[in-house]
C-alpha cells in the first residue's frame, strides 16, 4: 500500500462537496464486504477512490483516529491480496483536513478483467451505484478487454464448412498470396484452418462475416439498419426512405451502407460546370473511413446491429461498444488505435479501402474537421455525428 500524495485538503473538500459518482465513493468505517465489492466495481470500470471517513449520506466529514487508519490499511492489505481475484494493486493516502484524517484509496481501472469477490461476484460500476454481472455476453467483453478472448476468433456453435462459400474464399485467398491455396499446395479445407476460418471443425465469427453464404441466419443481428429521417430527431416517425436492414458479408455490408449514403445525400456544383454530375456534401473518404470503422472495429460480443441514420442537419453512425480498454476520444482522433478484432481487421486489408495503419480517421478528420466523436459509455456504443455541408450549392 501506500504510494505518493493522491490529493490535498483542499482537493478533498472539492471532492466530498461534490458528492459521490461513478469515480467517487464515500465510507463512514470499514466494511470488509462492501469495501471489497466496491473496489472490485471499480477495477472492472474505470477506476475511481474510495473515502472512508466520510459520512455517504450527507457527504460530512467524520474523521477516523490513528487506531483506525492503522486497522484499515492493514485489512486493505488482506483483501486485496487474498480475497479479490486476480490480485489488484490499490494505492493509500491519509489527509486530514479541519483536524480530521480520511483513508483515500485509490483504486485503478484493472487490467486483467473480469475481477471478482471471494465469493466470485463480479461488479461493474452503474452511476454511482454498482451491479452484479451475470450476462455471459458482458462477461466475455471484460475477458476481451483483458486481451484474454477475441469475439472474432471464436467458434461459432452449430456451423461447419458447408456455411462458408468457397468462391469468395478462394478469390480471397488468390488476392492476398497472388496464388491460388491449390498452387500453395492445400487442400480447401487446410487453407480454411490455415487462415482460421475453420477451427474445431467450425466456422469462426471472423470467417462466417467475411465468407458465409448467408451471415445473417447465423448472426441476425450483425446488420446494418439504415433510415433518412425528415428532420433531426432520432424520434422522429417521419421517414425519407423506408428503414432497411442491410445484410451480407462486410464487404457487402460495406457496399450497401456507401450505396445508401451516397444514393440519400445531396450532390452540389462547388464550383464545378453546370452540367457536371456535382460532388457529395459529404466527402466520400469521410464516409468511407466511418463506415469501414464501425464495421472492423465494433464490439462483436453485443448481438445489436450498426445504426446508419441521415437527418437533415447530419449523419450519424452508431456502433455497438464504447472504445476499448482505456482508449479516448483524443487517442482515436490522432491514429493511435487498439485493434478489437484482429482477424477482421486482417480480412479488411485485402476486402476493403483499409490500410490497418489507424490514419482512417485521420484522414477523415483532415477532409472535415467539425465531426463529433462520442464515446458512450453508460450505454456502450460509439457515435459518430457528421454535420452535413447544407450551405455549399
Amino acid at each position: 500500500m501506500g504510494g505518493g500524495k493522491i490529493m490535498n485538503a483542499v482537493e478533498l473538500l472539492d471532492i466530498v462537496s461534490a458528492g459521490e459518482t461513478s469515480k467517487v465513493q464515500f465510507k463512514q468505517q470499514m466494511d470488509d464486504d462492501k469495501i471489497e465489492a466496491e473496489i472490485v466495481a471499480m477495477s472492472n470500470s474505470q477506476g475511481g477512490i474510495i473515502i472512508i471517513g466520510v459520512q455517504d449520506k450527507t457527504n460530512e466529514v467524520i474523521g477516523l483516529n490513528y487506531e483506525q487508519l492503522q486497522s484499515y490499511n492493514n485489512r486493505l492489505s488482506a483483501l486485496c491480496c487474498d480475497k479479490i481475484k486476480p490480485q489488484i494493486y490499490i494505492l493509500t493516502e491519509v489527509v486530514s483536513t479541519e483536524n480530521k484524517r480520511v483513508l483515500i484509496i485509490n483504486v485503478p481501472e484493472g487490467r486483467d478483467k473480469p475481477y471478482k469477490t471471494n465469493r466470485g461476484v463480479i461488479w461493474i460500476k452503474l452511476g454511482s451505484d454498482k451491479r452484479v454481472v451475470t450476462d455471459n455476453s458482458e462477461i466475455k467483453r471484460m475477458f476481451q478487454q483483458s486481451g484474454d478472448l477475441f469475439a472474432d476468433e471464436m467458434e461459432i456453435y452449430d456451423t461447419s464448412i458447408d456455411d462458408i462459400d468457397e468462391r469468395l474464399f478462394a478469390d480471397y485467398f488468390k488476392k492476398e498470396f497472388e496464388i491460388s491455396y491449390q498452387e500453395k499446395g492445400l487442400t480447401y479445407e487446410e487453407a480454411l484452418r490455415a487462415k482460421r476460418i475453420l477451427r474445431e471443425n467450425k466456422v469462426t465469427l471472423a470467417g462466417l462475416l467475411f465468407f458465409g453464404k448467408e451471415p445473417q441466419n447465423i448472426k441476425p443481428s450483425f446488420t446494418i439498419k439504415t433510415v433518412s429521417y425528415v428532420g433531426n430527431d432520432i424520434a422522429g416517425d417521419t421517414y425519407r426512405n423506408r428503414p432497411e436492414d442491410l445484410k451480407g458479408t462486410i464487404p457487402e455490408l460495406f457496399k450497401k451502407g456507401m450505396d445508401f449514403l451516397q444514393n440519400n445525400l445531396r450532390y452540389t456544383q462547388q464550383g464545378q460546370d453546370f452540367n457536371s454530375f456535382g460532388i457529395l456534401e459529404i466527402p466520400k473518404i469521410v464516409l468511407t473511413e466511418i463506415l469501414q470503422n464501425a464495421l472492423i472495429h465494433r464490439e462483436y460480443f453485443k448481438n445489436a446491429p450498426i445504426r446508419l441514420m441521415i437527418f437533415d442537419n447530419r449523419v450519424e453512425i452508431v456502433s455497438p461498444g464504447k472504445l476499448p480498454n482505456s482508449l479516448t476520444i483524443e487517442d482515436v482522433k490522432f491514429g493511435n488505435t487498439v485493434i478489437r478484432n484482429n482477424q477482421i481487421a486482417m480480412f479488411a486489408v485485402h476486402t476493403l479501402p483499409y490500410s490497418g495503419l489507424g490514419s482512417g480517421l485521420k484522414r477523415a478528420f483532415k477532409e472535415q474537421p467539425n465531426i463529433e466523436l462520442i464515446n458512450d459509455i453508460e450505454g456502450e456504443q460509439f457515435i459518430v455525428k457528421i454535420p452535413r455541408n447544407l450551405d455549399v450549392e
